[in-house]
């Protein structure tokens, strides 16, 4: 894969997560994940999440780490 589609796909990487995050403030957010705010608004303002980050909220919100990090298929896994 090129450099360049590299970055396309990680630019839409925080608006994935504000989706998953919703209606939620990121204060509650952070707190139902058990992370810090800063660091939800960081990952929301294109900083590069963390991997336990990234496996902490695919987890415990059930969403699909392909669609997260890729935009493929479905949001949400099937249980």
């Amino acid at each position: 894969m090129a450099k360049a589609a590299v970055q396309r796909i990680k630019r839409k990487l925080p608006e994935r997560i504000a989706q998953v995050r919703g209606d939620r403030s990121q204060r509650q957010f952070a707190r139902d994940l058990g992370v810090f705010q800063q660091n939800v608004n960081r990952y929301e303002n294109g900083t590069t999440p963390h991997t336990d980050f990234l496996i902490t909220l695919a987890t415990k919100e059930n969403v699909s780490l392909d669609w997260l990090l890729l935009g493929k298929g479905r949001m949400r896994r099937s249980r």
